[in-house]
């Protein structure tokens, strides 16, 4: 499962992953981290069965945690096929499928919201 976290540098000041993952005894994947002075989001994957357990101690830790059910969502109305967004997916969670049409792994996106950004119909966007 995909949780989000936000934080702020007054309310974090500790290891709260290394926390998570020593309570819980589960491994906590980074996939995407933007962590500054003042406050960060960090995008974590772990395993459905533990998920519960590490949102529940990162939130007593004043960490906002947000459940990720989608991947980056696609127009199809807007979308013309180009591949821009195939071409800067670090993950190739976006390709081409057999018709030449561009397809979305959700299990493969990890948010980062790249795709987003090079768009030029604007049919991508980003759930949240």
């Amino acid at each position: 499962m995909k949780l989000l976290l936000r934080f702020d540098s007054k309310t974090v000041k500790e290891p709260v992953l290394s926390k998570a993952t020593l309570k819980t005894g589960t491994l906590i994947n980074i996939l995407r981290a933007s962590v500054g002075a003042r406050r960060g989001e960090i995008l974590i994957e772990v395993d459905d069965k533990k998920a519960k357990e590490v949102e529940d101690i990162l939130k007593k830790q004043g960490v906002e945690v947000f459940e990720l059910l989608e991947a980056v969502q696609k127009d199809e109305e807007r979308c013309v096929h180009c591949g821009a967004c195939v071409s800067i997916c670090p993950t190739e969670a976006i390709t081409f499928n057999g018709e030449k049409r561009v397809i979305l792994d959700a299990e493969r996106c990890v948010h980062c919201g790249a795709c987003v950004k090079v768009c030029p119909t604007r049919a991508l966007s980003l759930p949240l």
